[in-house]
């Protein structure tokens, strides 16, 4: 008897294929048979006039912790993902070397800094009771309801390997040994591969360059080298031009590494605006090289504008434009008494117009901001209001209107940057680039930056749009790119399509109604600290490996999310 019945589903297979009516059959985690079914199940459910798509697959998260206290990966798995890959960007839990109990709490502190994660949600919510990274893995075994798997952070690798000296060091020929053993060691646990960072804007918990940005491409070659010797592996890797252009050198390391492992190496994000037409080429150039040289290298972008709260007191994307750090970080009187000074405000506005400011320039449109959240009666009726036309108003400068807006509540006022690329030229660019090949959507960010974006929504909003609103692609491409493109990127093993034979990872959804909800602020991470999450609309169902986890908007409550490891559940994506 199979497991479950579903009748009259409109399938978008994940291939691109034309959608067809059929039934689907699931049967022990699989899928069992599709077509005209008329064997016995044990539940069977109608879904004519809703469309049955593979789980969708999310390339680029953190959801390293949070799957501790949050098996369900919310909001990702509301919006239909099933499968999250994780370890991005250099940062892991794992390793931690034993004989350091204290790098625990510098690895919690450098996720809060440099990931937005609530400290006290990482203290509170991880039982931290592994040293290795396969013993990490084996921590979320059997506990997750979605599919995950991880890379291994090359910050984690120095770390565990040469302590303090992590930061500034460089490795002693017996400790870049010691490095690359625990790596194999790793892959061999089942990590997808390396990620890496040497990008500028990434700190610890003490404000320094985190550790792999002290590594030489002769440290970041050998552990490319190494992936090479293990099955189902890649790479990850972010550079400070991944925010705007790539300097030369940035790109021959990017492809020398890909090169030397022989894998597919992917960076975050791709920011498309038509206001800076050379960006997407300059980018690109990187890929078009490594093909070249026998790699390949896909750049991750978001097909929605991404929604993101502000503030001039906590640590957000307005700290990392140069010069703006130094004034934010100091204590709040402080830092108000300075925001007030006339110079002090005309040199910030000053750097962050500067073509060092890079991507951020794309935040610095002030009398565009909207203000969220208010505290006092000075700022009462301005929630909702734009700052250029209180400034108007007011007779100042949009940023010295700003300032004095967030002062009067003691810098707690949220902020909402309006987008500048939201411009039909921007989404004609969006759609172009979309159609090369060595693009690919993802970079949700989603489990960081938890009380200052909200990434996780990109599938539901992204269907939405294509559905009923630009319809920059049709339904069976938008489906493909969620799901088949991902998934053969990372080498998935009967991931990412329906085909007999594959894990029951599905989607089922109302095309009439599927979209993203507004983000909003809840307190439910450990430690009541706040995070932004949004709601799904129209997901009817969600299944992962065949067990349902989602039904009408509400988790079920089952677990049936697998870790995958690389070489059991991946295979390997050569580039030559």
């Amino acid at each position: 008897m199979l497991d479950h019945l579903i009748k009259g589903a409109t399938i978008v297979d994940g291939t691109g294929a034309p959608a067809f009516e059929a039934d689907l059959a699931v049967h022990q985690g699989r899928i069992a048979a599709l077509g005209r079914i008329t064997d016995p199940a044990r539940t069977t459910e109608d879904a004519h006039g809703l469309v049955l798509a593979p789980g969708f697959v999310d390339p680029h998260t953190h959801y390293d912790a949070q799957l501790f206290w949050d098996p369900c990966a919310t909001p990702s798995m509301h919006h239909g993902v099933t499968t999250v890959a994780g370890g991005n960007c250099g940062f892991t839990l794992a390793p931690l070397n034993p004989d350091r109990p204290d790098d625990a709490d510098y690895t919690r502190r450098m996720m809060s800094r440099v990931e937005g994660m609530s400290l006290a949600a990482l203290e509170q919510g991880a039982p931290w009771n592994w040293s290795t990274f396969g013993e990490y893995l084996d921590a979320l075994e059997g506990r997750t309801a979605v599919n995950a798997g991880f890379m291994v952070g090359h910050c984690a690798l120095r770390r565990h390997v040469m302590g303090p000296d992590a930061i500034g060091g460089q490795p002693t020929d017996a400790q870049l040994d010691a490095m690359l053993r625990l790596f194999h060691d790793a892959m061999d646990a089942g990590a997808w591969g390396l990620s890496t960072t040497q990008s500028s804007t990434h700190a610890d918990g003490d404000g320094r360059p985190v550790a792999s940005r002290h590594a030489r491409p002769a440290e970041l070659l050998a552990l490319s080298r190494a992936v090479a010797d293990h099955e189902g592996t890649q790479l990850e890797a972010i550079v400070a031009g991944c925010l705007d252009r790539f300097a030369d050198e940035e790109i021959d390391l990017l492809v020398e590494m890909t090169a030397a492992a022989g894998r597919p190496l992917n960076w975050n994000v791709l920011t498309i605006d038509s206001a800076v037409p050379d960006r997407v080429p300059r980018q690109l150039e990187a890929s078009e090289r490594a093909r070249k040289a026998g790699g390949r290298i896909v750049a991750l972008t978001m097909p929605i504008l991404t929604p993101m709260n502000m503030s001039l007191r906590t640590f957000c994307a307005l700290n990392l434009i140069p010069g703006w750090g130094d004034i934010l970080a100091l204590p709040v009187p402080e830092r108000i008494a300075r925001l007030r000074e006339p110079a002090v405000r005309e040199e910030m506005l000053r750097r962050a117009a500067s073509k060092e400011a890079g991507v951020f320039r794309r935040l610095t449109d002030f009398a565009r901001y909207v203000i969220g959240d208010t505290y006092s009666t000075a700022n009462a009726g301005l929630s909702g209001r734009v700052i250029g036309d209180i400034a108007a108003e007011r007779g100042q400068e949009p940023f010295h209107c700003l300032v004095e807006i967030c002062a009067a509540d003691d810098l707690r006022t949220v902020l909402w940057p309006m987008p500048t690329d939201n411009d039909p030229e921007s989404w004609a660019l969006r759609q172009r680039t979309w159609q090369h090949q060595d693009v690919m959507l993802g970079g949700s960010d989603a489990g960081a930056h938890l009380d200052r974006m909200c990434g996780a929504p990109y599938t539901t909003r992204f269907l939405g749009d294509c559905l009923r609103g630009r319809k920059l692609v049709d339904l069976e491409t938008a489906v493909r790119m969620l799901t088949n493109d991902p998934a053969r990127l990372f080498g998935l093993r009967d991931r990412g399509r329906i085909a007999v034979g594959c894990h029951a990872d599905l989607v089922l959804f109302d095309p009439e109604r599927i979209d993203a909800g507004p983000a909003t602020l809840v307190h439910d991470l450990p430690g009541d600290s706040p995070r932004l999450d949004s709601r799904a609309a129209g997901i009817v169902s969600v299944r992962v490996n065949g067990v349902e986890t989602v039904r009408d908007g509400e988790v079920t409550g089952a677990v049936p999310g697998k870790v995958l490891r690389s070489g059991r559940d991946t295979e390997t994506v050569r580039t030559r």
